[in-house]
Parts: C-alpha cells; sequence; structure tokens
C-alpha cells in the first residue's frame, strides 16, 4: 500500500489481505471510542451516519476476509459496558441493536430476505408493524407479580446499569400492573419533548450549568444520575415498544402486545401501524417522516417488524441484530438560513478546513450556526474531477443556504437558492496560505484538501508535530512523552523542537516560558479556544480558568525548577535533562523522519538517508531540488520509493522559510550522524545504481532491492543516464528499451544472480 493511500480510503474490494486487517484494527477500535462516548459519556464523537459508514464497512470487509475477523469484532458488539458509577444488571434476554437501512430498495429486499427464510412464496400474506423510531436512550424494566422490581440501561446488551431508583421518578412508568404475566420485562425509550428540552436548557444557562446539546443527550444524562432527586426534576418519558423475559406471552402477534402493554398502563406509539407488505411500509413511512417536525419529540427512522410473533420465534436473530426487524433511517432534515460569513479552521495535520458561519436556525431540534464546507471544491460548486454539483451554483456569503444534519448531527450545506442572492456577493477565494502561520498551504494532486506547510512553526499543528517528534521512531526522549509535551507546550516551554534542547538552561535560570502569560492568554480568547483554556488550567493544576489565577500560577511555574514541581522531583528532572542531551547525537533518519514532513515515513526517511548520506548533502539537494526540475529533482525522484507527492511535498516543507529556519534552530543543537552504509568490502555493485523491472522468478522484487542495498548499491525507480545497471526480468517494458537507448549494461535475474555470487 502506497504510503500516501491509507487503508482507511482504499475501496474495500482493492485491500490486500494485510491491509484489511489494519482495516479491521482501525475501526475497531474507532468503533469502540464511538460506543463508549455515546452509551456511556452520553457525548456523541461522530454523527450516526459517520457511525453507521463505518459499521457498514466493517461488516464489508469481514465479509471479503472471513478468516480476518477479530475477537472483538464491532459486528459482534451491542452498545457499550456499563458505567462504574452504577451497579450492573445482568439482562435476562439479551438487548439487541436493529439493522439499519437507508434506501427504498433495501425495504422490499429485507421482505424477500424474510420469506426466502421463512420458505413463503410472493403471494402469501405476510404482515409487518411499523412504528416510529424513537432518539432516547434504552431501557428494560422488570415487574415480579406486578410490581417493578428493576430497572436497567441497555448497556452492552448482556449488562447494562441499575437505573431502578431514577426510573421509579418517571411518572410514565407504572410501579405496579394489574393482570400482567408473573413475569415481565418491558422495553421501551426513555426520552424528553422539545418543548421540555428547551425549558432545561433554559434553566441550565440561567444557573450556569453547561447546556445539553439534544434531546436525546439530555434525556440519557438526565436518567443516568446518581442523585434520583436529580432525576425527578428532569421532564422524562417513556414509550414502550417490546419486552424481554416473559413467563406467559402476551399476545399472538406484535400489534396486539403492544395493545396488551397498553392496556396494561404503558404508553405506546400512536403512530405504531400494521402493514400487509413493502409498499404500505413505505406510505407509512413516508406519513410518519411528514408528521416528524409537528410530533414535539425526536424520532430518526421508522422500525419495521414482522407482525406474527411465532414467525419472529422462527426467523430468531443473528449474532447482534433480530432477523426480523429492520429499522428505516430517515434522510436529514432540511432548514433554510443566511450564511454570514466562511471562516477557516486549521486542524492538526495542517488542513484547511472551511465552516460556513451561519444566522441561528432550528434543524431537527439543534440549533445550529455552524456548518461545514468540506473543502475549496464544495464552496466552488464542484467535485475533485472538475464537474458540476448542485447544478454548478458556488456558495457565497450573504447566500441563503438549505441546511441539513448529516445522520442527524453534523450540519451541512445542501443547496443555494440563487433567486435570494445579494448583488454584492463575490465569489469566495479560498486562501493560498495557512491562517495560522502565513505558511503556503498547497493542494497536492488527487487530494480534495489543502494543507499547510508550515509544519513545526504553525501553532494550529505544533503539539501533534512535537508528540510525533518525540515519538519512538523519532527521537524518542525517555520521559519526554505525548503527555509531557502537551504540557510543557501549553506552558510555553516547548513551542518547537529546538526549545527542547534548551529547557535545562532554562530551567537553571528560572524562566522556562518563552514568551510571556498574556501573549499565552491572549491567544487563548473566543469560544472556539475553550478546549485550549480548559487545557491550560489543567496543566496549572487549577479546576477552572480564570485569567488572573492562570497568569499568576503560569508565571510561578516558569520560575520553579522542574525538580520541585508536582509530579516531578530531583531525579525525575535531572533523567529528563540527561535523556535529551542524549539525543543531542541522532541518526540521519531518524532527524528526517522527525521532522513529521507528510508522506515521510520511517520507510522513506531511511531510504533519503542512505541516499544522501549526511544531513549537509540532504539539505543541499532538497534545496537544488526545489524548483521541482533539474537533476536534483530527477536525482531525488529516481530513488527508488520516492515519487513525486513525496518529492514535492519534502521539497515544499523545506523550502517554507520559517519552517526552514525552525529546522535549522534545531539542527544547530545537534549533532547529526551520517547514515551507516552497509558493508560493501569485495561487492562487485558497490556505489551503482541498479534498477530492477519485469517479474523477478526466484526473489521477490523486495527481496532482489534489499540484497542489492546491503551490497552497498542504489536502487533506483527509474532508468537515467546515471544508471549503472538494469535488472530485467521477463515482461520488461520501457525501462529495458530506455537502457538500451542510453548504453546501460542489462543483464537477467540469472546474471544479476551470478554477479553477487548466489547462482
Amino acid at each position: 500500500m502506497a504510503e500516501d493511500t491509507p487503508a482507511q480510503d482504499t475501496p474495500v474490494e482493492a485491500l490486500s489481505a494485510a491491509e484489511a486487517a489494519e482495516e479491521l484494527e482501525r475501526l475497531a477500535a474507532e468503533l469502540a471510542r464511538a460506543d463508549e462516548a455515546y452509551y456511556v459519556a452520553d457525548a456523541p464523537r461522530m454523527s450516526d451516519a459517520a457511525y453507521d459508514r463505518l459499521k457498514r464497512r466493517n461488516a464489508e470487509i469481514e465479509a471479503r476476509f472471513p478468516e480476518l475477523k477479530r475477537p472483538d469484532s464491532p459486528s459482534e458488539r451491542v452498545g457499550a459496558r456499563p458505567a462504574e458509577a452504577f451497579a450492573k444488571v445482568r439482562h435476562a434476554v439479551r438487548m439487541l441493536s436493529l439493522e439499519n437501512a437507508f434506501e427504498r430498495e433495501e425495504i422490499a429486499e429485507f421482505d424477500a430476505r424474510v420469506r426466502r427464510y421463512l420458505n413463503l412464496g410472493p403471494e402469501d400474506p405476510l404482515a409487518f408493524t411499523a412504528e416510529p423510531k424513537i432518539d432516547g436512550l434504552s431501557l428494560s424494566i422488570r415487574y415480579e407479580g406486578g410490581r417493578l422490581v428493576q430497572a436497567a440501561t441497555r448497556g452492552d446488551g448482556t449488562e447494562g446499569e441499575d437505573v431502578t431508583r431514577n426510573v421509579r421518578t418517571i411518572a410514565e412508568i407504572p410501579e405496579s400492573l394489574d393482570g400482567a404475566p408473573e413475569i415481565l420485562e418491558v422495553r421501551g425509550e426513555v426520552y424528553m419533548s422539545h418543548a421540555e428540552f428547551e425549558a432545561l436548557n433554559a434553566r441550565q444557562a440561567e444557573r450556569g450549568d453547561k447546556r445539553f446539546a439534544n434531546p436525546r443527550n439530555a434525556a440519557a444524562g438526565s436518567l443516568r444520575q446518581l442523585d434520583p432527586e436529580v432525576t425527578r426534576a428532569r421532564p422524562l418519558r417513556f414509550f414502550a415498544y417490546g419486552w424481554g423475559q416473559l413467563s406467559a406471552p402476551l399476545a399472538a402477534t406484535q400489534m396486539q402486545a403492544i395493545a396488551r402493554l397498553g392496556a396494561l398502563g404503558f404508553p405506546v406509539n400512536p403512530l405504531t401501524a400494521l402493514c400487509d407488505g413493502p409498499d404500505a411500509m413505505l406510505a407509512h413511512y413516508a406519513a410518519i417522516e411528514q408528521q416528524r417536525a409537528t410530533l414535539g419529540y425526536d424520532i430518526d427512522g421508522v422500525v419495521y417488524k414482522v407482525d406474527d410473533l411465532t414467525l419472529q420465534e422462527r426467523l430468531g436473530y443473528r449474532s447482534t441484530t433480530p432477523r426480523w426487524a429492520l429499522a428505516h433511517k430517515f434522510p436529514a432534515e432540511l432548514a433554510w438560513t443566511r450564511l454570514e460569513a466562511i471562516d477557516i479552521q486549521v486542524g492538526r495535520t495542517g488542513a484547511l478546513s472551511p465552516v460556513a458561519r451561519l444566522t441561528p436556525v432550528t434543524v431537527g431540534g439543534v440549533v445550529v450556526s455552524n456548518a461545514t464546507l468540506h473543502n475549496e471544491d464544495y464552496i466552488a460548486g464542484r467535485d475533485a474531477d472538475g464537474n458540476p454539483i448542485r447544478e454548478g451554483r458556488d456558495i457565497r456569503a450573504g447566500d441563503w443556504v438549505q441546511i441539513y444534519r448529516a445522520g442527524d448531527v453534523i450540519p451541512k450545506i445542501a443547496d443555494v437558492d440563487l433567486a435570494r442572492r445579494p448583488a454584492d456577493a463575490v465569489p469566495y477565494e479560498f486562501p493560498r496560505t495557512c491562517p495560522a502561520c502565513g505558511s503556503d498551504a498547497i493542494r497536492e494532486e488527487g487530494d480534495s484538501v489543502r494543507r499547510c506547510t508550515g509544519g513545526l512553526i504553525c501553532p494550529a499543528q505544533a503539539i501533534e508535530k512535537l508528540k510525533h517528534f518525540v515519538s519512538r521512531g523519532a527521537f524518542d526522549i525517555e520521559g519526554l512523552g505525548a503527555k509531557q509535551v502537551e504540557a510543557f507546550y501549553r506552558l510555553a516551554w516547548i513551542r518547537e523542537p529546538a526549545d527542547i534542547f534548551t529547557l535545562a538552561a532554562r530551567d537553571a535560570a528560572g524562566e522556562k516560558a518563552l514568551i510571556t502569560a498574556d501573549e499565552v492568554l491572549d491567544r487563548l480568547e473566543g469560544e472556539e479556544r475553550a478546549e485550549a483554556r480548559a487545557a491550560l488550567a489543567a496543566a496549572l493544576g487549577l479546576e477552572t480558568f480564570e485569567r488572573e489565577a492562570v497568569a499568576a500560577r503560569f508565571a510561578e511555574r516558569s520560575r520553579t525548577p522542574l525538580a520541585r514541581q508536582y509530579g516531578w522531583g530531583a531525579q525525575s528532572a535531572a533523567n529528563l535533562f540527561a535523556a535529551i542531551e542524549a539525543r543531542r547525537a541522532i541518526p540521519l533518519e531518524r532527524l528526517i523522519f522527525a521532522l513529521g514532513i507528510r508522506h515521510v515515513g520511517e520507510t522513506a526517511a531511511q531510504l533519503l538517508a542512505r541516499t544522501y548520506g549526511t544531513w549537509g548533502a540532504f539539505l543541499e539537494a532538497m534545496d537544488a531540488a526545489a524548483g521541482e526540475e533539474g537533476p536534483a529533482w530527477e536525482a531525488l525522484m529516481a530513488v527508488d520509493g520516492v515519487g513525486p507527492v513525496l518529492a514535492r511535498s519534502l521539497v515544499k516543507s523545506l523550502a517554507q522559510e520559517r519552517e526552514r529556519a525552525s529546522i535549522d534552530r534545531l539542527a544547530a543543537h545537534l549533532d547529526v550522524q551520517p547514515a551507516e552504509q552497509p558493508a560493501t568490502e569485495d561487492s562487485p555493485v558497490a556505489g551503482k545504481t541498479v534498477v530492477f523491472t519485469g517479474t523477478l522468478e526466484k526473489m521477490t522484487r523486495a527481496e532482489a532491492k534489499a540484497r542489492a542495498e546491503s551490497l552497498g548499491a542504489k536502487v533506483s525507480g527509474s532508468v537515467s543516464s546515471k544508471t549503472d545497471l538494469l535488472v530485467a526480468g521477463p515482461g520488461a517494458g520501457s525501462k529495458a528499451k530506455k537502457a538500451a537507448e542510453l548504453g546501460v549494461e542489462t543483464l537477467d535475474e540469472d546474471g544479476w544472480l551470478a554477479l553477487i555470487g548466489q547462482a
């Protein structure tokens, strides 16, 4: 896999087994974090649509590579572990999730799949129920002898959190039942109405407390309170839609069972309907969708279930979903509002991301004031290939735009109303320089994103770049890990890599901070800096951010020797300074990798170091190649494993004046060790430039290259006048022809093996 094509961007059908395994590992970790955020912390970290895309990708990879399915596969997981603050409840019957559908065609396929499983013909009767999918928190309530004895959240599907005391405060949930089975587990959704959500947020604001993002988060956070009286004060509601363990059946059909739950005193949704097939299901879906904005509570789709409970039992379950049910998700809701301005945010990787600043508008119960604009092509009204989107309409400040919430979370712009465009609106000019540091912002061929080339000197990227600088494959400074780097950056003790090597001297002098407290605090003004302010307060050991207290503590920490600071000590501080000192002597390949230049990984850094030998020769060659033409550029492009994307990224980064000055300041503190060259005594190819082409039959191409390099040869990917030897296997094409034209010596594989003594 090429370095500039990560597995996550590769189509499933193009993945190799190794890439698939890597991608499954990434997806498992990413989805686990999302589950933890959604189900445990009540703070979703991604949209429902993004989550669904990751789940689908995981399923597609597992279907293509079943042997690579992981023990912790997301396809085998429901929800997330219960929070430690609550006692755990083991569900008598697992609480599963639902399979999702997004297109009309998937509903007909669901009907056909059920019929195939049950061996029913297309004309055989098969009824389904259709009910609104409430966007709330799943709950199981257990009754024994008609008395409420326990209530639990879904948790991971097997174990949930005991929220019995809190559930007893919800007026809509009965404490006792008359005429219920001896054992009855009622399952449903706890939610909050739009009106009660707005009133709650108003009370939160009055008290200076944190506002909730949406009704689902408010409901989940309210139910999962350690103090039941807090839950009692929150206006929670409940809809019943199913059941778990039963000592006796409720009814013969889903529709009748829901009616029975209603008769027992549980709220059931009045929009639940019986449908005789896909057409009726889709018609009811459309009817519910039309009423969505006026329901007064959030729903995100319609759930279809086979009505006959005997057929449900025959259909059974997959590992995490029932075969007899399907969730048909709604497309995102829409609203029109004015685009007031387009701002640029710089991400930690240097990506310039445009953001629409909007006149606030309510979309799906959430007040939206910002929306993503993706990239410059999207603003211009075209795709990456230059084809028109939105009928070629661009987006300008002052426009009236249609907003939708992808997956009902991330606001995006769907359309522009040209009839309402102001006469003075002008096309948006995407910046060519980084607004955070002023460095060139470039867009690589085939990439939709423009990125800052400032690297180490860009404040938007600085912390992540510094973390990379001290990482294991780079400088690997013991005692200076990611956590310490972040804290030292916040405290202005380290702002660029060179500062690491002056830290001990500044600590001894009693003035570690590189800029004043006021300068730091001035940079943290504005709403978007709230997270950074909180991080600085935490780094200073303060619970809250108050400017005067922060400034005083900041100055005090800068003057106090590291050996006397909390969490350190004389020995740990001495160890850190010794570890830093030991890294002044650094191998060339580690330094190149540590610079964090995009596309330059460890392998590329090793190739570059071996090719150029010394730091001075490397910089001289990169300076000469800066124009992307001439002998130095051609020599760089000829390095095996270096393509135009990597080469361009490398020379542009080193040509940035401020970035180069930062690198030069770093190098002044270092003793850069020349690249180790392989022992080449008696080697017939030492110092020669070798190119391999065609198919090798007795060893892999990788083996051949490695052997050549071990003998002191330089392996190139292209033939030029500097090529000394071409090794051509069957299928050699243009390289063999060019070698013949240039008079380059050419050997077949047997000749190559004979030459190096491996015949």
